[in-house]
């Protein structure tokens, strides 16, 4: 019998499905625009708080836009009284639940803002992750739908301080109750059919995704993708899809609309033909549209009520030339939306994996939640929010070139020449004087002893400069400067070892107490030269 141990077998390092390391670069990039989102914020008197990421799970509810139920679209687990927790799939359903525990506490309207990576339990795909980042703002306590207009508002100054032109962008808004005003128009009213009404709901939600076909399958008997699978459809007939379908057609109706056109003639010859005006003139039409869509529903009225007071909010504020404008496609799936809803959209085109050109889409939305803070009070409260999409808009200011270019200066790399207990000392406290002088150091940790494995080591990183002082400089009371930037491009076209030593220029002595004034001017040197590079 062979009593010898088995060597243990050594542990796979493996990235889970969905999820991804982020680099220094990555994080510096959301650290830039989420700054410049939480100015906005700010600007408007929101303020911040903070959920866990794990919630009970009945307190997150039913509102995934994919599945029926919690446990289907969330990572969850129990904990050791056996209650079943979740890992939260958005920001909102978390706010819900602290604004009811501290009830008594908060002060209405109560106005915050937050950012935090949410999880959902989805099968990953390209551009799809089980982790992403959301940044949310949210007015809980303001049941006038100005409360929403505002938001609408703050998101085109968001998408403006982040460096997004006008016309690169819209807010798009619509209302959840001119919907469901077609759907009981269409015969799908009633608590009988919540179900189905919820089901057209997330099926014209993917118009971006299936287009005008796709979603009159999955608004019909059903819908087969490209791998066989079969998504069961709403059961709606041909008159009942030509409906719904028609909130998609709106726009292309006003384009060939005789009357539209004399209403721009009629602009035309009073000189009168600006942004605001052809925004007013095709809300009229979208709201006209509207208004034969939903009938005499009360619901479907009431909520082109809204639109309007919305409208004239935004119109009073001037964000009427197309910043926002109202649109009937939009859906948003989440069912815990109530009233008004609204995306921010981006309109310029992008190369996806395919390499094909289409317009990069929705990096952010939200809306009316009326009832979601009600689950757990068992009395109205009102509340509106909105949601950024953090990873997907860096990817579009990425492709702008609008986020990542602020320069990053590695640090300074003090080598360490000896390694008794007196020199140790000296490089730690010259290491601290250019930190304290608010200069990137860092003092070699590394074991390695040889001088040149130390230099590589600070090329890799990237280093502008080396700090140097072995024995004799020490002795004499200087350090080295060695200048890596301006060593690399020299040794570059040095040819011979007479060229190198006369090529001393990279490398300069000065005194210890000159040490952080001289590395100063040198980082100066050299920025200015990165900047003439850049121009020419």
């Amino acid at each position: 019998m062979n009593d010898k141990k088995k060597k243990p077998q050594k542990l796979k390092a493996r990235l889970p499905r969905g999820f991804v390391d982020r680099s220094a670069a990555d994080i510096r990039a959301v650290d830039e625009m989420t700054a410049k989102i939480r100015e906005v914020y700010e600007r408007y008197g929101f303020d911040p708080v903070e959920t866990p990421l794990f919630e009970y799970t009945d307190a997150l509810g039913k509102f995934l836009p994919d599945s029926d139920r919690p446990n289907e679209g969330v990572f969850s687990l129990q904990d050791d009284d056996e209650q079943w927790m979740s890992a939260r799939y958005d920001l909102t359903a978390p706010l819900a639940r602290h604004v009811a525990e501290n009830f008594n506490d908060i002060q209405l309207p109560y106005r915050t803002y937050r950012a935090g990576y949410v999880f959902r339990n989805e099968k990953p795909g390209p551009g799809r992750f089980r982790q992403f980042m959301q940044f949310d703002a949210d007015t809980v306590g303001a049941a006038g739908v100005q409360a929403d207009a505002e938001m609408c508002m703050m998101m085109a100054d968001t998408m403006e301080a982040l460096g997004i032109a006008r016309g690169d962008y819209v807010i798009r808004v619509n209302n959840r109750k001119v919907l469901d005003g077609v759907l009981e128009a269409i015969g799908l009213g009633g608590d009988e059919n919540a179900g189905r009404r919820l089901s057209v709901l997330r099926a014209i939600d993917k118009f971006d995704k299936f287009g005008r076909e796709g979603v009159s399958e999955l608004l019909g008997a059903g819908r087969k993708d490209g791998s066989g699978d079969f998504t069961k459809g709403a059961g709606l007939d041909q008159r009942q899809i030509d409906v719904v379908l028609m909130l998609f057609g709106l726009e292309e109706l006003l384009k060939n609309d005789r009357a539209t056109d004399e209403v721009w003639q009629a602009l035309d010859q009073q000189g009168r033909i600006n942004a605001a005006e052809k925004e007013h003139v095709r809300y009229e039409g979208i709201k006209g549209g509207l208004a034969i869509a939903v009938g005499q529903t009360s619901t479907g009225n009431e909520g082109l009520a809204e639109l309007d007071a919305i409208w004239n909010s935004l119109k009073a504020a001037g964000y009427n030339d197309g910043r926002v404008r109202i649109d009937s496609s939009v859906v948003r799936g989440l069912e815990y939306y109530t009233g008004p809803v609204f995306e921010a959209e981006l309109q310029f085109d992008v190369t996806n994996e395919k390499g094909e050109k289409v317009v990069f889409g929705s990096v952010g939305g939200g809306g009316r939640y009326d009832g979601l803070v009600s689950r757990f009070m068992g009395q109205p409260v009102p509340a509106t929010g909105f949601s950024i999409g953090v990873s997907r808009l860096m990817t579009a200011l990425k492709n702008l070139g609008k986020l990542g270019m602020e320069e990053v200066i590695a640090p300074v790399v003090v080598c360490v020449m000896d390694r008794d207990t007196e020199s140790l000392g000296k490089y730690q406290q010259f290491t601290q004087a250019l930190r304290h002088a608010g200069i990137r150091a860092e003092m070699y940790q590394g074991n390695k002893k040889n001088f040149g494995d130390q230099l590589k080591y600070a090329d890799r990183r990237g280093s502008p400069l080396a700090i140097i002082q072995g024995g004799d400089e020490r002795a004499q009371g200087v350090v080295q400067i060695k200048d890596l930037i301006e060593g690399k491009r020299l040794s570059g076209e040095i040819e011979d070892n007479t060229a190198w030593r006369e090529a001393r220029v990279a490398q300069v002595s000065v005194p210890e107490a000159d040490l952080v004034a001289k590395v100063r001017e040198m980082l100066a040197e050299q920025a200015e030269d990165r900047a003439r590079t850049a121009q020419d």
